[in-house]
């Protein structure tokens, strides 16, 4: 078996604001097997700044996982235990050079076209007429769950944002999930949350920084409605650390994003303790390629779970690979009329 590594920089059709900045393009990296005349593909989807393997030796860890790609997928998922992406991609490279169909991972119902996945519809951060705007074109598209960026812009301008929405439909007909990535002062957080909750909001994301365990846990008990761990999960490698910071904090729920958690293996890991402990979750993709996403997608179906998930289709890139996702009034969908576009492969 032959291992290449290659990296690729998505580039965004506008400028996407988060609570850490603009982004102007994402970089992320492919693992392409070879055996036998067959090649699978999987995405190593980093995210600079906040993916917990950030590090100076990215590459040198990609190189070294290739060179040893003789050890086997468990070898190596296990020596990589910090470095989810990496540990993501060869996940998603073996099941895709298993497979029939190197992006065919888990056929399905869904991959057959004849079932979809309910998927909330992201609103970026910006100038509010610009978040506005958002809003107004997800309602239109028929979602019924809307996921807010808060944080970057003035809070009482937020607050008119939720206004607006709950001005004309109510909670019954449109859930407002809002992510704040760790942007309110511990100081003022509760405040806000209170303030927040009378927009009848479904939960809330990361109210504040990770890495304060006893404030986040105090803030679960106090809340006027759900919290969301996501960012706090980052780091929190081994099963006992994650059953540890579980019993802890207490959440109301946790958002599991595989290129963040140690792929399909760490996600189910994060789903057995939610479960065991009466903990909500839904599973969101982070800024992957449609690659990375398709992959997402095809497994999330098969979690049988009834929330709305946090996926699209990787319309935010000028520069993405075509494929048989899509979205139709806030469902995601595998179109089987269309076609991957196979460049990529076909080069590497």
């Amino acid at each position: 078996m032959k291992a290449t590594y290659h990296k690729y920089m998505l580039e965004f059709k506008r400028p996407s604001g988060t609570s850490r900045g603009i982004m102007t393009e994402k970089e992320t990296w492919f693992i392409v097997l070879e055996e036998n005349g067959k090649k699978g593909i999987g995405e190593c989807g980093i995210l600079r700044g906040l993916s917990a393997d950030d590090h100076d030796d990215y590459e040198e860890k990609l190189n070294w996982a290739c060179q040893n790609i003789h050890l086997g997928e468990t070898t190596l998922w296990e020596a990589l235990i910090e470095f989810p992406s990496i540990q993501f991609g060869l996940e998603m490279a073996f099941l895709s050079l298993k497979s029939e169909s190197p992006y065919l991972l888990f056929p399905s119902d869904f991959t057959d076209n004849s079932r979809s996945i309910a998927i909330n519809g992201l609103v970026w951060m910006g100038e509010p007429s610009f978040m506005k705007e958002q809003i107004e074109e997800k309602l239109a598209d028929g979602f019924n769950c809307i996921k807010l960026k808060i944080g970057a812009i003035d809070f009482e301008k937020e607050l008119e944002l939720l206004h607006f929405i709950r001005s004309h439909f109510s909670a019954e007909q449109v859930e407002i999930r809002v992510d704040a990535n760790g942007a309110f002062p511990l100081s003022e957080a509760l405040d806000k949350l209170q303030q927040l909750n009378k927009f009848q909001l479904h939960s809330i994301e990361q109210p504040i920084k990770k890495g304060s365990p006893e404030a986040m846990e105090e803030l679960c008990k106090v809340t006027p409605f759900p919290i969301a761990l996501d960012e706090e999960l980052i780091g929190v490698f081994s099963l006992e650390e994650k059953e540890k910071l579980l019993q802890k904090i207490k959440p109301q729920y946790i958002i599991l994003k595989p290129s963040f958690v140690g792929g399909f293996r760490g996600t189910q890991e994060w789903i057995t303790l939610a479960d065991q402990y009466n903990i909500g979750w839904w599973i969101t993709s982070a800024l992957e390629s449609n690659i990375g996403l398709n992959a997402i997608a095809q497994w999330t179906f098969l979690q049988h779970s009834k929330m709305p998930q946090g996926l699209g289709t990787g319309a935010l890139y000028i520069n993405n690979f075509d494929c048989p996702l899509e979205v139709s009034k806030g469902q995601l969908w595998y179109n089987t009329a269309k076609n991957w576009s196979s460049d990529f492969l076909d080069k590497a």
